[in-house]
């Protein structure tokens, strides 16, 4: 479950927020239809919530990876660092529109991983470069290439972890409700959201 908040902020609307933040809730607005709680909680800084959107756009675009090696990636970080918020909203996009297989789902939610060789080889490397802080040994990496990635996904996950930053750490610190939009995704008590290397 959740933490409780540490901070309390104010959930902005395209109405309140300032400057470019604005555009990007009512861009998410239009788009989705309401606006994530996460982006109203970012949108009190708004350079928070454009790097994040700027570095999740960019993952998407150019790191290589298809649409469920993607969902992948973004669950096994979340997962790692205990973001109730993210695993929800990764889930349901895994299952609603990436096309992650229900059994590879179910694993990366519960921390575990994929049977799938190369998804379990993406989540393997991706959840030791979360926990280590990017300190894995050579073998890490040559187990990673040996899978069929590059080094432009080595860079990938890099960059997925710095947008995951934004959004798990915003989520810890002010205790981010999941939306109503992706409640049938949220963790149950019961599931682990903290795993180890």
């Amino acid at each position: 479950m959740p933490k409780p908040p540490l901070i309390s902020v104010e959930l902005k609307t395209p109405d309140t927020a300032e400057g470019a933040a604005a555009d990007i809730l009512a861009g998410a607005r239009g788009q989705l239809g309401f606006v994530p709680n996460m982006y109203a909680a970012m949108a009190n800084m708004p350079a928070v919530l454009e790097h994040y959107t700027a570095s999740y756009a960019v993952f998407r675009e150019a790191a290589g990876f298809t649409p469920a090696e993607q969902e992948t990636v973004f669950l096994t970080i979340s997962h790692a660092n205990g973001c109730h918020y993210c695993i929800a909203a990764h889930s349901m996009l895994a299952d609603k529109m990436s096309g992650v297989p229900k059994d590879a789902l179910d694993a990366l939610r519960k921390g575990g991983m994929p049977a799938d060789v190369r998804l379990g080889a993406l989540s393997v490397f991706t959840r030791k470069m979360t926990l280590l802080r990017g300190s894995v040994d050579k073998d890490d990496v040559d187990r990673f290439l040996a899978a069929g990635f590059t080094n432009q996904h080595v860079f990938g996950v890099v960059l997925a972890i710095a947008c995951k930053t934004f959004s798990n750490y915003t989520n810890h610190l002010v205790g981010t409700e999941v939306d109503t939009a992706m409640a049938a995704y949220a963790l149950s008590g019961s599931e682990p959201a903290e795993s180890t290397a």
